[in-house]
């Protein structure tokens, strides 16, 4: 993980249970005597989320529907520290903090984890956006119960990622996104079903873990999600100083990066990171030069 990570020494699980303490009913012992969870039991997963978030993030109240996407808050606030460490490089090493910084996620989810984590992190303004009118609403509430002024705004429009959320006044420093990275569904339940093996554990219901189609898979995957978003951002390009997505898979870059080549697209990056034995990544460009970049990024102070 992230040096910078809260969980990067795994979970205080004694803190976690005193400052909630539903999550105690929930905890067991491995063979090794030490604590831990059943990460097959969804409303233990979403105990220990909601658990983190209030103990490490401050939030106080977090909660989803049973079908909706419940995702794991370590692996999560790594993208938005490895995205810190980027604004980082264009700015004589100093991260830019403060709700100067302005931050675009695409597809929030209900779940609205990287704008809470983020604003908790380093103070950023977030922007979220969702084609899920249901997801839109409890992000909404989420941010307004724990008194955080982050902007939840609806796409119309699933064609789009940027259209229609940035207006001609916006500028981000950032935009972010977690594409659903299933072609379809079937591979979406096989997808499923290599977590339930990878726990010792037959497959229980046919999508575990939470997670909607919008959320889960798009026709083509991630790597047509990610090119539309690639031929979308040209419209957008000095209005961002960075475009980022998440890549769940490596043979899907080469792709990416060829269709980067073909745009008057000024830096492309490949960030990889680690959670264990797991290896993530994401692809960042820019249609600004470096020196562009740390004019911008001045003008914060």
């Amino acid at each position: 993980m992230h040096p910078r990570n809260r969980h990067l020494n795994g979970y205080d699980f004694t803190l976690l249970c005193k400052d909630t303490p539903a999550l105690a009913a929930f905890i067991k012992q491995t063979p090794k005597g030490t604590d831990t969870i059943d990460f097959t039991n969804a409303l233990a997963v979403k105990t220990l989320n909601q658990a983190l978030l209030k103990s490490h993030y401050k939030i106080d109240f977090w909660d989803l529907p049973d079908t909706y996407l419940c995702p794991p808050v370590p692996g999560r606030v790594d993208y938005i520290h490895h995205l810190a460490d980027l604004l980082a490089k264009d700015n004589q090493g100093h991260i830019p903090t403060g709700k100067q910084v302005k931050v675009l996620d695409v597809g929030t989810g209900a779940n609205v984890i990287y704008p809470l984590t983020g604003n908790h992190e380093y103070g950023w303004h977030f922007t979220g956006s969702d084609i899920d009118a249901l997801s839109v609403k409890i992000a909404k509430q989420i941010a307004q119960f724990n008194r955080l002024k982050i902007t939840i705004k609806q796409q119309n429009n699933t064609n789009k990622m940027f259209t229609g959320v940035i207006s001609h006044k916006d500028v981000f420093h950032l935009t972010l996104c977690n594409p659903p990275f299933h072609a379809s569904e079937q591979q979406a339940k096989e997808g499923t079903d290599r977590k339930w093996k990878n726990l010792n554990q037959a497959p229980q219901k046919e999508l575990n873990f939470g997670g909607r189609q919008n959320e889960l898979w798009c026709e083509g995957g991630e790597r047509e999600f990610i090119s539309k978003m690639i031929i979308e951002s040209q419209e957008f390009a000095e209005q961002c100083i960075w475009f980022t997505s998440l890549v769940s898979k490596s043979d899907t870059l080469p792709a990416l990066k060829k269709l980067l080549s073909t745009l008057d697209v000024k830096d492309v990056k490949i960030i990889k990171m680690a959670q264990g034995q797991k290896i993530s990544r994401f692809i960042a460009w820019s249609y600004f030069h470096q020196a562009d970049r740390q004019a911008i990024l001045n003008e914060l102070v």
